[in-house]
């Protein structure tokens, strides 16, 4: 029998006990891929060069990226695979309203450019016309709600997540957001970079406004409402330093106490469009940011605010319409502010929004063909002797006292790991995918995240909900529930590789999994 033959089989082996001897270790690939060294750099000179030298040599950045990396390129690989995975669906009919109707309709619809153009704007047409019949500020307040429940954010941001302190329930929380910018420093800087930005920024806004329909004079006027209210909010904004306080970002209010501090606020309103009711408190993370928020709304003359709203509206959607919607968009976000030279294929931009939409769904296909059973077994280990080795560490430290070290290996000894997928799939049994538009597909894709996330509200905290999708590119740490993630998507090459040794999974996922443990 070749040698090639017996990898995979040492590769299970690899997974048992009885197995485990270093004969089959031998077995094993090292991992590493000599081309993407650069051997003509000293390492005690430039290690960095020496490490990494041939990779970036032979994988220039794109046009299509501002940075690129391993992570980048994973993320291609399974772009790739996933795409032929929705192909696949898309190809043939399915029955109405199964997952694979679907996925495989969701796809068309994304990749169908022609209806795209054809519609124009037109998708969007009667929401622009309902906000310009805006007459009574004390429509807003249900329109807000409604508006976030559809993905279009403007003022603030309510949602349910778990209690910071009281970790094993859900709260109401808001938060400050709704800069187009999403920085406060573009707004207030005057550096020449920056005013640079903002001066690109307000060109955009009026070519957004022009695009939708709206006459030159009109576009103006919406321009410089955006920037008013915008400029306005951005000074009550916590700073990102000030936001690494989770003490200060953490004051909850009773709805007496809210209505109290924000008196003009229609709060009754603007829970119940959001599909809330019987709530007791909220968390309110930055209450000047809220205040700012509550005094636009409550002064700013109706027509502004209509304006201002149709803004939020074509900003939201810009990218699910026409072409020329969509560069000008990318033109601004992408080209001016990141970097990034050329829009990604349509396709891929499809595979994005259908594994976005659709995620665990996509999540399930992906791991059945790509993520074995024994590769979540493998991980399993690979945690378990990264969480001891840590905490041996822990134990050694001269600089940690005694009673700091018992907290820590509490915390250690009590992670709550995740690999690969969850074991229970997400059921999107009433999320309807028709064929209208883009736009509207994902409104109702929104709607449907919004009232999975507004059920959880005073509920226990789920531990097992996955908060990544299984094919996402990337892990994280959890601090509410204490959990570590590892999705299946990062657990491919280079990052995990089923057929090289220990060591090499150690010096590269495990870098991954000790990154999310500390």
């Amino acid at each position: 029998m070749k040698a090639n033959h017996l990898l995979p089989i040492a590769a299970f082996c690899l997974m048992t006990a009885s197995c485990n001897t270093g004969k089959q270790q031998a077995e094993l690939t090292a991992g590493i891929q000599l081309a993407n060294l650069d051997t003509t750099a000293l390492p005690g000179t430039d290690f960095y060069q020496y490490a990494c030298g041939g990779w970036m040599k032979n994988n220039p950045i794109p046009a299509e990226y501002s940075q690129y990396g391993s992570f980048t390129i994973l993320a291609e690989n399974n772009r790739k695979q996933i795409q032929g995975l929705i192909e696949e669906l898309a190809a043939t009919q399915h029955e109405a309203g199964s997952v694979a109707q679907k996925i495989g309709d969701l796809y068309k619809i994304v990749m169908d450019s022609v209806k795209l153009n054809k519609d124009g704007v037109a998708p969007i047409k009667a929401e622009l016309d309902q906000l310009a019949a805006l007459k009574d500020k004390k429509e807003l307040y249900a329109l807000l709600g409604d508006m976030q429940k559809k993905g279009i954010i403007a003022y603030n941001v309510l949602y349910v997540g778990a209690d910071e302190m009281n970790s094993s329930m859900n709260a109401v929380q808001t938060y400050q957001t709704g800069l187009s910018m999403g920085e406060r420093e573009y707004y207030l800087e005057n550096d020449e970079a920056t005013a640079k930005i903002r001066d690109a920024f307000r060109a955009h806004v009026q070519k957004m406004y022009r695009l939708a329909g709206f006459d030159e004079a009109t576009a103006k006027k919406g321009m410089e409402v955006v920037m008013d209210v915008e400029t306005c909010l951005a000074k009550a904004f916590r700073s990102r330093t000030e936001l690494r306080d989770p003490h200060a970002n953490y004051n909850k209010m009773s709805m007496e106490e809210l209505k109290q501090n924000y008196p003009t606020f229609d709060w009754n309103a603007y829970l119940s469009a959001m599909g809330l009711k019987d709530v007791k408190e909220i968390i309110v993370g930055q209450p000047a940011s809220l205040k700012a928020a509550a005094d636009i709304l409550d002064t700013l003359p109706i027509e502004q605010q209509s304006l201002y709203l149709q803004w939020k509206l074509i900003d939201s959607a810009a990218s699910l319409l026409n072409d020329a919607m969509a560069e000008q968009n990318f033109d601004f976000y992408s080209r001016t502010m990141s970097g990034t030279q050329e829009m990604q294929p349509r396709w891929k931009r499809a595979v994005s929004t259908v594994s976005s939409a659709l995620g665990e769904a996509v999540g399930q296909m992906y791991v059945e063909k790509y993520f074995p059973a024994a590769a979540k077994e493998r991980m399993v280990t690979l945690v378990k002797n990264l969480q001891e080795s840590l905490g041996e560490r822990i134990k050694n430290l001269a600089w940690m006292g005694d009673s700091t070290k018992v907290k820590a290996l509490e915390k250690l000894a009590t992670f709550h790991v995740k690999i690969g997928y969850p074991d229970t799939w997400k059921d999107y049994s009433t999320l309807e995918i028709k064929d209208d538009s883009y736009w509207a597909n994902m409104e109702r894709a929104n709607e449907w995240d919004h009232a999975q996330m507004i059920a959880k509200a005073g509920k226990p905290v789920d531990k097992d909900e996955w908060l990544m999708t299984p094919q996402t590119v990337n892990a994280y740490y959890n601090p509410t529930t204490n959990e570590i993630c590892f999705p299946a998507g990062i657990l491919q090459y280079p990052f995990f590789d089923m057929n090289a040794d220990d060591a090499f999974n150690y010096g590269a996922i495990g870098v991954v999994i000790g990154h999310e443990m500390t």
